[in-house]
Formats: structure tokens, C-alpha cells, sequence
């Protein structure tokens, strides 16, 4: 993983914790928007990172579900 992909996986990490904590669901656009005017490539490399992981949240979410309402075997 390249530098700029940890940084931006970094922040996505710390932005998406926080945006849990504070219920402030902007936060993600609103830190892309300050990325985004300096660094295309860290912009990129943040907002690749909050999709991952806001697909595995979602992916997560449905499995815990799915696997509490199947039947014992």
C-alpha cells in the first residue's frame, strides 16, 4: 500500500468514528471537500477507504441478520 493509501485509509478510519460519535452524517463530504481542494489523490484514496468500509459495515450488518434468523441445522 502506497503512502498517500495509508493516509487516506487513516482518515477515513478517524472520520468515520467520528461521524459515529456525533451523529454529524456531513462529515464525510464536508472532510472530502478540504481533501479534495489540496489533493486529488488523497481525495481518491479517502473516499475508496470510506466506501470499503462502509460496505463492509453494510455486508456485516446483513450477515449478523441473515444468520440470526436461519434455521438451526
Amino acid at each position: 500500500m502506497s503512502y498517500v493509501e495509508n493516509l487516506g485509509e487513516k482518515l477515513a478510519r478517524d472520520v468515520l468514528k467520528a461521524r459515529e460519535e456525533t451523529g454529524n452524517l456531513n462529515l464525510v463530504q464536508d472532510i472530502a471537500k478540504v481533501i479534495e481542494a489540496s489533493s486529488s489523490t488523497l481525495h481518491e484514496a479517502f473516499m475508496t477507504a470510506v466506501r470499503v468500509y462502509d460496505a463492509e459495515e453494510r455486508a456485516r450488518s446483513v450477515l449478523a441478520q441473515l444468520t440470526r434468523q436461519a434455521p438451526p441445522r
